[in-house]
């Protein structure tokens, strides 16, 4: 059983930048896909980026250049630095963890194929 416990996170004017941090307890291996996929009120969950065990990472076309998912895995952890915020991005973000059988790690993928995902935390931006 994969846990993940997310950290950081906060409120940010437009324009800014912020970093969450997700802490992975149990073993995920080569098969897991891990990212951060988001959910605003009122709206689906919206796959935000991946990175796989050969730190292959995807993003959203909405994050694309804006957004960086990186690992750590002396430490078992992973990240999202956040830059360039906008109003849009305001949303409760959930680390996720998914086994990949024939998928791709991506972005849209992972909030049908993840297994495993954290309480979430949340992320304001308003000036």
């Amino acid at each position: 059983q994969v846990q993940l416990v997310e950290s950081g996170g906060g409120s940010v004017q437009p324009g800014g930048s912020l970093r969450v941090s997700c802490a992975v307890s149990g073993d995920t291996g080569s098969k897991y896909c891990l990212g951060w996929f988001r959910q605003a009120p009122g709206k689906t969950r919206e796959g935000v980026a991946t990175i796989d065990a050969h730190d292959y990472t995807d993003y959203d076309d909405s994050v694309e250049g804006r957004f960086t998912i990186s690992r750590d895995n002396a430490k078992n952890e992973f990240y999202l630095e956040m830059n360039k915020l906008s109003a849009d991005d305001t949303a409760t973000y959930y680390c996720a963890a998914g086994r990949l059988s024939y998928d791709w790690c991506t972005a849209a993928w992972l909030p049908r194929g993840m297994s495993s995902w954290g309480k979430g935390i949340q992320v304001t931006v308003s000036s």
